[in-house]
């Protein structure tokens, strides 16, 4: 039976999507998708228009970062009313700030490449000459990269509980009056692994920028497998992207201007955001990691640096990790507006610079020694100390860990202070089940959805499943997350 494509998108999951949203990348959103696709230029035009989507607002442009600092604990906020200050406040409900883009969006996404992905094994079945394997191992890794972040999002942590509902798996090309149900975290996971491990033969060795790689796939290995707390395959996964040579640490002179760079040495995936497609000005994620009013009066300084952050980062005032920081609203001495997505401080003040068409770094080296620390930690103190160092040297008057001090704790916090402002800390004070406490007296801020300090049985730690996506989906309605 042949489908149109078209319609199948506007219907997934019974999502209210527009269809406006799926009519910007030929062919893939317009014909018959059983035909549009016969050549590895077709595919190739089709997994660009996917990393396009991915580096979209409601995804990895900005809402799925901001949301991960936002509710982390090392961001706060000066004043509410400029934007997004539900999530730091967790003011969610199914009916309203359900944060649901990136559900839209990342669902959006799977359907392209459920769609690719039957056409590459169509066109496989029917004997073509052509090779299709890069761009199946692409899509297969963007694949398990929407789904861990979609589980992670409505899902409780893999170590907490996997047996409770995750998202969705959908790994076929749906027809216009399916409702889907949701899986567990554990299925999610399994699918995720499967996705990643298929398509790791797949993909090109070489260094691939703007583009899946295969080791863009191993650095999602290791943090996906971290996760799971299956440290040896995180560790194994870790060690093969650091052992060869592909990608190098920046000095401690170089880290800085890194951030004005696109496709670096420390980038192993990194979505590009090009001034004239997908740059969103001042509602980017620089715009609202910056100081309220720095580069024109729309830019609002919608979130800054807790007191809790700042003072670890205080323990060396020569941590080099300074320079992408620069005084906030409230005073002229405290360093609490981040510039990682605004390439430096500097670039602000230049006319002739873009200061918000910034990309984004979804996973770089320094994140992979972090993995390595802590999925070393347990079984080998000495090796984790050492891949600790190599980005404790950061901090270049702190002491170096050792086998016999270094611990949890102290990888945790160089994970804050390394990986500011990229949306790790909630999902990591989760999965670690430590507690999250918020730093509202900086603004005076009166707080009513929750206490001032959370942990993951919180109920809302966890989002909403929209009232658009139930009353399209009833069935999904009795698999609503506890509270809501």
């Amino acid at each position: 039976m042949k489908h149109l494509y078209i319609i199948l998108i506007t219907v997934v999951l019974g999502s209210s999507i527009s269809c406006k949203d799926f009519l910007d990348v030929e062919p893939t959103e317009s014909g018959d998708s059983e035909t549009s696709l016969q050549t590895p230029a077709d595919a190739k035009v089709r997994m660009t228009g996917i990393m396009s989507k991915m580096a979209e607002g409601d995804y990895y442009g900005r809402n799925f970062p901001l949301y991960g600092e936002a509710k982390g604990g090392d961001l706060t906020v000066f004043s509410k009313g400029r934007g997004y200050d539900y999530l730091y406040e967790y003011n969610h409900s199914e009916s309203s700030n359900t944060y649901s883009g990136i559900w839209s969006q990342g669902y959006n996404i799977l359907t392209q490449i459920n769609n690719l992905l039957e056409n590459i094994e169509r066109l496989e079945s029917e004997e073509s000459a052509d090779d299709f394997s890069l761009y199946k191992g692409q899509a297969l890794t963007a694949r398990a990269i929407v789904y861990f972040d979609l589980v992670r999002l409505y899902g409780k942590s893999y170590n907490e509980d996997k047996s409770t509902y995750g998202v969705p798996n959908i790994t076929k090309t749906l027809l216009a009056d399916a409702q889907e149900l949701r899986a567990t975290v554990e299925e999610n996971y399994q699918q995720i692994i499967t996705d990643l491990t298929t398509a790791e033969p797949l993909l090109p060795e070489e260094k691939n920028d703007g583009n899946i790689s295969y080791y863009a796939n191993k650095a999602m290995q290791a943090r996906v497998y971290l996760y799971m707390e299956e440290y040896d395959k995180a560790l194994s996964a870790a060690e093969e992207i650091i052992n060869s040579g592909k990608y190098t640490l920046y000095a401690n002179n170089e880290w800085v201007g890194s951030w004005e760079k696109d496709f670096g040495n420390e980038s192993i995936f990194e979505l590009a955001i090009l001034p004239s497609e997908g740059d969103l000005g001042t509602s980017s994620l620089g715009a609202y990691f910056r100081r309220n009013q720095h580069g024109g009066g729309s830019f609002l300084g919608n979130f800054l640096a807790s007191d809790n952050f700042l003072s670890l980062l205080n323990e060396d005032p020569d941590d080099i990790r300074f320079g992408v920081m620069d005084y906030d609203e409230t005073s002229s001495t405290r360093m609490g507006s981040c510039y990682k997505y605004s390439g430096s401080v500097e670039r602000v003040n230049k006319d002739e610079d873009n200061s918000t068409a910034m990309n984004i770094k979804v996973i770089r080296l320094s994140e992979i020694y972090l993995i390595a620390a802590e999925a070393a930690l347990y079984e080998n103190k000495e090796k984790a100390a050492t891949y600790l160092n190599e980005i404790r040297k950061r901090s270049p008057n702190l002491a170096s860990a050792t086998e016999t001090n270094v611990d949890l704790d102290m990888i945790a916090d160089e994970r804050s202070k390394e990986l500011f402002g990229e949306g790790h800390r909630f999902f990591d004070m989760i999965r670690w089940d430590k507690s999250i406490t918020f730093n509202d007296e900086l603004g005076n801020l009166n707080v009513t959805h929750r206490d001032k300090t959370i942990d993951r049985t919180f109920y809302k730690t966890l989002l909403p499943i929209s009232i658009n996506e139930i009353l399209a989906n009833p069935k999904i309605k009795d698999q609503q997350n506890p509270g809501y």
